[in-house]
């Protein structure tokens, strides 16, 4: 059966629209951060079952932020902003220019980078049936009847699209910030706003990406700011 979304890639860095992206099986990350001593307060604070999920998330995203800014890893700081939105140090300086976004899910991990604020968002396609039961507190009927019942990987695409979108707005998914965001089309996804967006399918799990009020400033630095790419 062919696949609803484009395929994308495990292991290996993405660009698209100026935005870098990542996603990895978890069981394939072998290798812990290193984390400087402010990320190690975070991290302990953090209940046992969330640590190892932060930490993969870490993985990808220091990785993802030390090839863009041609930095080592270990000078790269990613710490929770007030709002928990995640935002760069690198070598102890602030990158206002570089936001990041994280999503985890039990079996995979991904992470997203843009000069203008971005969300990513996974959501594995055996999760649809639960998504579903949930969905009339982010999608309207409008959007029900857009998305139908026919795959699972539609409905988990739509989840992970406004999961994403109100990341980007540094908002949640609980609450009236997800109905604010409309879904206009599924493929290709198009959202209301000044937002740009894209969803894949990695295996069993679905991939969105939203840059939100993107604008046409120079891109970030390094090879992610060329322009749109598969």
């Amino acid at each position: 059966m062919d696949s609803t979304f484009p395929s994308i890639a495990p292991g290996h860095i993405h660009r698209w629209g100026g935005a870098g992206l990542i996603v990895a099986r978890r069981s394939d990350l072998d290798q812990a951060p290193l984390l400087t001593p402010a990320e190690q307060r975070v991290v302990r604070a953090l209940p046992a079952w969330r640590q190892a999920e932060w930490l993969a998330g870490r993985v990808l995203a220091k990785r993802l932020v030390s090839e863009v800014v041609a930095a080592p890893a270990s000078d790269v700081e990613i710490l929770p902003r007030d709002d928990g939105s995640p935002h760069v140090v690198v070598g102890g300086s602030p990158m206002p220019a570089v936001n990041v976004s994280i999503s985890h899910t039990t079996r995979h991990v991904a992470a997203a980078l843009a000069p203008e604020s971005v969300g990513v968002d996974l959501c594995e396609t055996v999760s649809a049936a639960a998504v579903r039961r949930v969905a009339d507190h982010a999608l309207s009927p409008g959007e029900l009847s857009l998305i139908g019942t026919d795959r699972p990987e539609v409905m988990a695409g739509a989840w992970a699209l406004k999961e994403a979108a109100v990341k980007a707005d540094r908002s949640s998914i609980f609450g009236d910030a997800a109905r604010r965001i409309a879904i206009l089309g599924l493929r290709p996804p198009v959202l209301g706003g000044r937002r740009r967006a894209m969803v894949w399918q990695a295996g069993d799990v679905v991939l969105a990406l939203v840059l939100a009020h993107p604008a046409t400033p120079p891109g970030l630095p390094g090879a992610l700011s060329r322009g749109p790419a598969g």
